[in-house]
């Protein structure tokens, strides 16, 4: 039975679920046609395209990644921060690994919406970071290390790529307090600095 009231934003939750399930590289039209009860053509009334449904459903993605952690960085700074944010990064990405797939893909240059919403969920890392009082270039590279060193070890995770029997989340913990650890000491050698984004600028 087609499902009642279709619209955009109904289109691209369905299409979030299924990504979930079956992979986001394995979203398609018809299958996301099927799973709300419609024919394929019947969906092009609410997204124009296979690519239009990916970028929704990563739009939506780094909306949702960046709200959660927002609530867990709220109150907490420096390592506090960056252990929240981290932990509630790795569970989001676990529970959700499709839509995290479609999180992790570049917007296009000229999609301002896109880019505006990246520039926001990375200024919560930011943030957090100025906490450890580091140089404006420090702080650009205690950012990239944390989202390289969460992005790499969530993607090896998701990929089931951990085989030893030591759980994943004592190593991730292991990492992340590594970083910090290494945040702190060079915070201790260097001058403090306040860092803040440009608008459509990442870290």
């Amino acid at each position: 039975m087609p499902r009642a009231g279709l619209d955009r934003a109904s289109v691209i939750a369905a299409a979030s679920e299924l990504a979930d399930e079956v992979g986001f590289p394995r979203l398609t039209m018809g299958l996301l046609a099927e799973r709300v009860g419609v024919r394929t053509p019947s969906l092009y009334k609410h997204v124009d395209s296979l690519d239009a449904l990916q970028r929704g459903v990563g739009l939506q993605a780094v909306r949702d990644i960046g709200a959660a952690l927002t609530r867990a960085a709220v109150g907490r700074s420096g390592p506090d921060a960056v252990r929240a944010i981290a932990e509630t990064y790795r569970k989001w990405a676990l529970d959700h690994p499709g839509r995290y797939a479609a999180s992790v893909r570049a917007p296009r240059p000229e999609d301002e919406e896109y880019q505006a919403v990246a520039y926001e969920a990375v200024q919560i890392l930011v943030d957090a970071v100025a906490g450890f009082g580091l140089t404006d270039e420090r702080a650009i590279d205690a950012v990239r290390a944390l989202r390289t060193v969460v992005h790499g070890f969530v993607g090896l995770e998701n990929d089931d790529a951990f085989q030893m029997g030591r759980d994943p989340a004592d190593s991730y913990r292991f990492v992340v307090d590594t970083l910090i650890s290494g945040m702190q000491a060079e915070a201790a050698v260097g001058g403090p600095g306040i860092m803040r984004l440009h608008a459509g600028e990442g870290a």
